[in-house]
């Protein structure tokens, strides 16, 4: 039995040549330059904040070189793969602004030519090029089983070499014909190893589009291609599909470094173009005083979900990854404020090497500022939205008065530099509570914010009392606030903090203070919006029975 005949007798269904099989995906009509990336996710549990950031990477190189990017779903590894995952990716993508030309879609559904795109539906596909491969001389099947296996691992940690099926330690790549035959008799599972041509005496050279020229050593390993159920690995996955579907780059963590010259080696025994590689460091993140990678077991913000959960703008998270990508970005958009941040080129000769630091006050007063640009509509469309899946008790007290809650964000919104304090939509509860008079009096019940020390609750009550009687919603900023200067001056306060400071013992305080009183009897806090835009949108009514519950 000769290679050809063993490789009939082990796909004896697949009739198809690998010319057969590339003449189903012809290249792609593209300009010259135009990048085919793709992300390729296995669907075994959540996307993480640093899958968002490569794949954003990914994403951008396609797109703004006018090329294709594309999903591919890796879902060889069954036993590990997790129900609803893939939707959890796209959804996951989509709110972040990535959306991917060809691929599965989130109506189970897939898009392009190139499919299909999920690896369990291409068995056959992969078939045609490992049948070729044995045909070649180039692949074989092994017979080992697990056992076999420790016993080799065990006799090489023994005599302190490398572990794996290599060499002579690759005990059935040379097995003659009566043997595979009488192997195959005996119906044992086996697997399709690659005959690897590699020695561990040569090294590799390649350019790595982040990290520049690296240097490894070949490799050696017969690696399995095809597992005993008739399913590829990764490695050979990767690189049929790569090829089929035409990808020219590819971004990815560093972890896969290691794996470098086993897919280069693929490439080249399959007679494929290689695509160029790119290897990223992983995002990481303060723990006290050191950095340190994010931990998919114990950090809850390690999942990209976590920031919808949290209610951060999906172009949020986005802005502030671009910041990551290049640090020249913060630099155009200060020059580009309104522009879509996809005009901006990325540069991979700028990304950083060693491991960007994701910081999440960053993020904040990247996302404040985004949310300070948009309408009092828009904040209450996207508040109203994200409560629906996340706080059904905000939902209603918005909904309850659309007029109200949308007069609220309103304030401090048209003007030149408008407020900066929501960075998330979940924010918005705690920052407006007291705009809602439920949640106002459960504020209040154990009595108000403390007032100043040389304020006695007489004092501020009177403070009150004085002003209910001068109350007039018709006023405008400049009446009200001299209301509020002669109630403070009759009863002894500063005209402002400079006289204030000159002789503090002189005044219980100035007239500030005072309409600091205001503020805690209104919304029983000393921080809050504008106080004169504040009651204008609560109203006289609301205004008078939050000013004579303070005075009792």
């Amino acid at each position: 039995m000769n290679q050809t005949e063993l490789a009939q007798r082990l796909f004896p269904a697949i009739e198809k040549q690998p010319e057969d099989v590339l003449g189903g995906y012809p290249a792609r009509q593209l300009k010259e330059g135009a990048k085919v990336t793709r992300f390729a996710p296995s669907p075994t549990g959540f996307l993480t904040i640093g899958g968002i950031y490569a794949t954003l990477i990914t994403e951008r190189l396609a797109h703004q070189s006018g090329g294709v990017f594309y999903l591919r779903i890796e879902d060889t590894d069954r036993k590990r793969e997790v129900e609803g995952s893939i939707g959890d990716i796209l959804h996951s993508l989509s709110y972040c602004s990535i959306y991917p030309d060809e691929g599965p879609t989130a109506d189970g559904e897939e898009a392009g030519e190139y499919g299909p795109y999920k690896q369990t539906e291409r068995a056959s596909l992969y078939h045609v090029f490992i049948k070729n491969l044995i045909a070649q001389g180039l692949a074989y099947p092994c017979f080992c089983d697990a056992d076999e296996l420790q016993q080799i691992r065990d006799k090489q940690q023994a005599a302190k070499l490398n572990t794996g099926y290599y060499g002579e330690w690759a005990i059935h790549r040379n097995l003659t014909s009566e043997q595979i035959e009488a192997e195959l008799a005996t119906g044992k599972p086996y697997v399709i190893r690659l005959k690897s041509p590699g020695s561990p005496e040569r090294r590799i050279k390649y350019m790595d589009l982040i990290k520049g020229e690296i240097e490894l050593p070949e490799n050696e390993q017969d690696i399995v291609i095809m597992k005993s159920d008739g399913i590829p690995t990764y490695h050979f996955a990767h690189a049929v599909d790569d090829c089929l579907m035409g990808t020219t780059h590819v971004i990815r963590g560093d972890e896969w470094l290691a794996s470098v010259p086993i897919h280069l080696q693929l490439f080249d025994m399959l007679g494929f173009r290689r695509p160029e590689y790119g290897h990223l460091a992983p995002l990481m993140k303060m723990d006290g005083a050191s950095k340190r990678k994010f931990s998919k077991r114990k950090d809850r913000d390690a999942a990209a979900s976590y920031y919808e959960q949290e209610g951060y703008p999906g172009i949020s998270i986005t802005e502030y990854l671009m910041t990551l990508i290049n640090s020249n970005y913060e630099e155009w958009r200060v020059s580009q404020p309104e522009a879509p941040y996809s005009e901006f080129m990325i540069d991979v000769n700028k990304m950083n090497v060693s491991g960007a630091l994701f910081d999440m006050d960053k993020l904040i007063d990247i996302s404040k500022g985004i949310i300070a640009r948009l309408s009092a509509d828009e904040v209450f469309e996207h508040t109203a939205e994200w409560a629906a899946a996340h706080d059904t008790e905000l939902e209603a007290a918005l909904l309850a008065n659309r007029e109200y809650s949308t007069a609220i964000f309103r304030i401090g919104r048209a003007v030149e530099k408008p407020r900066k304090d929501i960075a998330k939509w979940s924010d918005v509860k705690d920052l407006y509570a007291y705009f809602f008079d439920e949640s106002f009096s459960k504020s209040v019940e154990a009595g108000y914010d403390s007032l100043p020390a040389s304020i006695s609750l007489e004092l501020a009550k009177q403070i009150v009392r004085e002003y209910a009687q001068t109350l007039d919603l018709q006023d405008d900023r400049d009446s009200w606030f001299s209301k509020v200067k002669a109630i403070g001056v009759q009863l002894g306060f500063a005209k402002d903090a400079k006289t204030h400071k000159k002789n503090p013992e002189q005044y219980p305080g100035h007239v500030g203070d005072v309409a600091m009183i205001l503020r805690v009897a209104l919304t029983g806090r000393t921080m809050t919006l504008d106080l004169y835009d504040m009651m204008h949108v609560m109203g006289d009514a609301r205004v008078r029975a939050r000013l004579n519950r303070f005075i009792g």
